[in-house]
């Protein structure tokens, strides 16, 4: 109930603050999205199976956005940024399809 109430106050709070984006930030924002979509999914997945663990949930989110976060702007110190970015969403992407995959058997059985 706590994380329900977290998640209706952040987003009233961004429709009444209107945060916005550095100009820097921006290209490293998709990929921070993408990497959280990973984590919840791996996380459902893992409370569906009964071996979800806080630990392990808080450590994944972490490390999804920074590794994601470090290989993005290598990308773009070498010039390659987009390519490397597209690689990321499509790895992370993968994973978040095969957790919805797996979610959805454990779920529908199907």
């Amino acid at each position: 109930m706590i994380a329900l109430i977290g998640l209706v106050a952040g987003v009233v709070l961004g429709f009444v603050l209107e945060p916005t984006v550095p100009l820097w930030l921006q290209p490293y924002l998709p990929i921070a999205i993408v990497a959280a979509l990973d984590a919840m999914f791996g996380g459902v997945r893992a409370k569906l199976d009964g071996i979800f663990d806080d630990k392990v949930f808080v450590v994944s989110f972490l490390s999804n956005a920074v590794i994601s976060a470090m290989i993005v702007f290598l990308g773009d110190q070498l010039g390659v940024g987009s390519q490397l970015s597209t690689g990321v969403v499509v790895v992370l992407g993968i994973r978040i399809f095969s957790n919805a995959a797996a979610i959805r058997r454990k779920l529908l059985g199907a």
